[in-house]
């Protein structure tokens, strides 16, 4: 009888969401969905529920770097995915310890990085100093950025209010930061979620889905970058990847969970 075969190895790098619907848990139940394995290293602890963020307290930077030096020692990690880091402490750790980790490697794991910077219900869940260390050492570092909006408008330093703003804002930051960006339109809230993939030579794709009205976006941006990254883990190129990631997503929205006000989205296997 022969062996099923292993499935990728996806670490994601977050913090935990006790609602399920974001962080860690929402990334584990996607990347399990989407036939990967996911590890996981916690950089926070999060009181929260959709809507509300309560308290965060955040694991020592020593701590979180043992976990992804123990991950790559254990499992042949084949993609990385960070979400909420927290701290400049905590980003410069994430940073060190990928670094060696994949030190000699031949073939680096696909590095997806999710800027959490500010929640959907619009708390700040990033302190001033780590958006400077995002852009000095872990923006270079990642096979693709994932911003919303509002961390766009962060990252760019710039009003965004169409489609057209946001494609130049990220073609910039794709040119200064040499690393592709998938500029995620859904809060433009028109008739259609526009998200548009840029790459440092320039190239634009965009990926288009009906904008479903009255769904709570709480864990959307985490559940969207770990479907890329399982993806990319499976083999898949970025496009590939961006675009079955676009489908999924698209389909845990129309059929998320509902308890009374809170929604939380389906994560479901194919």
């Amino acid at each position: 009888m022969s062996r099923t075969a292993a499935p990728p190895v996806v670490l994601t790098i977050a913090g935990s969401d006790n609602s399920a619907g974001a962080g860690l848990q929402a990334d584990s139940k996607t990347i399990t969905a989407l036939g990967g394995y996911a590890l996981t290293a916690v950089t926070c602890v999060v009181a929260e529920v959709p809507g509300k963020v309560s308290m965060i307290q955040p694991v020592r930077a020593a701590v979180v770097a043992k976990q992804i030096r123990l991950s790559f020692e254990a499992f042949p990690v084949a993609a990385v995915k960070t979400g909420m880091l927290h701290s400049a402490a905590i980003i410069d750790a994430v940073i060190n310890a990928l670094l060696a980790a994949t030190a000699g490697n031949k073939v680096k794991p696909a590095l997806v990085v999710d800027p959490v910077m500010v929640a959907s219900s619009g708390d700040l869940l990033l302190k001033p100093s780590a958006v400077r260390a995002y852009r000095r050492a872990l923006l270079p570092l990642a096979t693709l950025v994932t911003p919303n909006l509002n961390e766009l408008e962060v990252l760019a330093d710039r009003r965004i209010t169409n489609v057209r703003e946001m494609e130049a804002a990220g073609a910039a930051l794709a040119a200064e930061f040499g690393v592709a960006f998938l500029l995620k339109g859904g809060h433009l809230r028109g008739r259609e979620a526009v998200d548009v993939l840029v790459e440092p030579g320039g190239r634009r794709e965009r990926f288009v889905a009906p904008f479903i009205r009255g769904a709570d976006p709480h864990g959307t941006g985490c559940t969207y970058s770990a479907a890329i990254a399982t993806g990319l883990a499976r083999g898949l190129s970025l496009r590939e990847s961006v675009g079955e990631a676009k489908q999924f997503i698209t389909r845990a929205i129309e059929r998320r969970h509902r308890w009374g006000r809170t929604e939380i989205l389906a994560q479901e296997g194919r």
